[in-house]
């Protein structure tokens, strides 16, 4: 008989008919007469009640008791010994439950258990720290929270596709493999296929990587932007979206070594048309949630943040505030008078701490922001400078930023969108076009132009304005659901110390 999906089966009114559902227990319940079952298929976080009789044949399939000293020797004996996790197939009928909250349940009329669950199995139906599921990660995606958030992470790749696709942007494939590092960090896993117990090196003692698979140093990427730029620059609006790599030894509730990135490149679009995409698009992604996850999002504002559904709405109401890196720090200085207490300094030319983010997003102004025109020292080379006054006047050391505000030192057209709960949860900037001060700013940071000379062509070969931002998917989805550590909103993390499954 063919199965009917949970999700299908509790939308049906075909009350009566005959309909085969499979799934895992969640929970069941044992009387003399009548057992009841919640059995859950990972189509939607509701489960469906099957009600079983003693009439009612149950049957051990050979696979279920090949791996199970619980094999039944009578229908009784094999209902009883149906345990959470354990996995079924039920056919019935549906028909409409006469209990609160559900519209309707199955009365079995045979099960087959597919595969039984003894004591030992990990996730039992108790409440279980978030520690104890990473530990378990191969089976915490068959409990209700981590169901939900899979499918909300499902649902937000969807969003990004189709809101790129509604809007003219082709999507890219960037590579993983490269000989560039686009961020400057270093933090970066290399690739190769030399033998690490026997490595050739020069009278340096440098490595040769002449022999090596690419015949030279590679490593995974930590963005694909670079690239990207290359194809804006050729179809006029791009996005990449993949993963991407960072070695950097962090343990914070927001590092992955392994994530996924959105970055679209554009051509012909400056500072505040960037911004405008980038308030946009986040606000397309949430009001997709709130369409398209209704029923994961209330258990998930029910179980782990009650404020969640309201804070998702709020972005929808908001414009996001645009503010200078200069206004912030100003904001944050006032505050600290004010008697607040910062771990991290956030003097001008400091790169700001999640707490100072998080500060102005929560408390200040009490709705997202951009955060625009950063200090040169700590943004990447290939920023856009803001213009500075004219040589020869009063103030020809400092740069006008954003709506006039004057700055004491070079700042860069970056555009990064601060979140509640988050921080940064979008990292952009306008490109800088001109070939003569992109090369400046190389040589001024003495960056090593062997592996940059293509992305350099793009300048000397019919340059032109454009701009792009990068988005932390899995940031994205810690806003969306609520959740507290980036760990758990991705299926198997990556973080130092730690590869498996």
């Amino acid at each position: 008989m063919q199965r009917t999906k949970i999700v299908d089966a509790l939308r049906s009114t075909a009350y009566g008919e005959q309909i085969c559902v499979k799934g895992w227990v969640r929970t069941h319940r044992s009387s003399k007469a009548v057992d009841f079952i919640a059995l859950n298929d990972g189509s939607t976080i509701k489960n469906i009640q099957i009600v079983v009789d003693t009439a009612c044949p149950v049957t051990t399939s050979s696979s279920a008791a090949d791996s199970s000293s619980l094999q039944a020797t009578d229908s009784i004996t094999a209902l009883k010994s149906i345990t959470t996790g354990a996995c079924l197939c039920v056919v019935g009928k549906l028909v409409e439950s006469p209990a609160a909250g559900q519209a309707s349940e199955i009365q079995a009329e045979a099960i087959e258990i597919y595969g039984m669950c003894g004591s030992d199995y990990p996730m039992q139906k108790k409440g279980q720290s978030f520690e104890y599921m990473r530990e378990h990660a191969h089976m915490r995606l068959r409990t209700n929270t981590f169901g939900a958030v899979m499918r909300i992470r499902h649902n937000m790749a969807m969003a990004i596709h189709t809101y790129f696709h509604e809007h003219g942007f082709f999507y890219f494939h960037t590579p993983l493999i490269t000989a560039s590092d686009c961020e400057g960090a270093g933090n970066m896993f290399q690739v190769t296929t030399k033998n690490l117990y026997d490595l050739k090196k020069d009278e340096d003692g440098k490595i040769i990587y002449d022999d090596d698979f690419f015949g030279e140093q590679t490593s995974l990427t930590v963005s694909g932007q670079l690239e990207g730029e290359l194809g804006a620059t050729a179809l006029g609006a791009i996005y990449t979206f993949g993963p991407t790599f960072r070695a950097e030894n962090s343990n914070t509730p927001r590092h992955l070594a392994e994530f996924w990135m959105v970055e679209p490149e554009v051509a012909f679009i400056d500072q505040e048309e960037l911004m405008d995409l980038e308030e946009d698009f986040i606000k397309y992604c949430v009001r997709w949630a709130l369409d398209h996850c209704k029923d994961d999002l209330e258990f998930l504002n029910k179980m782990i943040d009650k404020t969640l559904l309201a804070r998702l709405e709020g972005v929808l109401k908001e414009t996001f505030v645009r503010l200078p890196y200069t206004e912030g720090i100003n904001i944050l200085q006032e505050a600290i008078k004010n008697g607040k207490k910062f771990e991290f300094p956030c003097n001008w030319g400091d790169d700001l701490a999640s707490e100072h983010e998080r500060y102005l997003v929560e408390e200040h102004f009490k709705k997202p922001v951009i955060m625009t025109d950063y200090p040169r020292a700590f943004k990447s080379f290939y920023m856009k400078q803001n213009p500075s006054y004219p040589e020869g006047t009063e103030n020809s050391e400092q740069s006008i930023g954003y709506n006039g505000c004057v700055a004491p030192g070079p700042t860069m057209q970056g555009t990064d969108v601060l979140f509640p709960q988050i921080g940064e949860i979008i990292g952009g900037s306008v490109r800088e076009e001109s070939y003569e001060k992109l090369m400046g700013e190389v040589k001024r940071r003495q960056m090593d132009e062997t592996h940059l000379w293509w992305y350099l062509d793009t300048r000397r070969w019919g340059t032109c304005p454009h701009a792009g931002f990068g988005l932390g998917f899995e940031r994205l989805i810690l806003f969306v659901t609520g959740m507290q550590n980036i760990r758990d909103v991705i299926p198997f993390p990556r973080t130092p110390k730690n590869a498996n499954f």
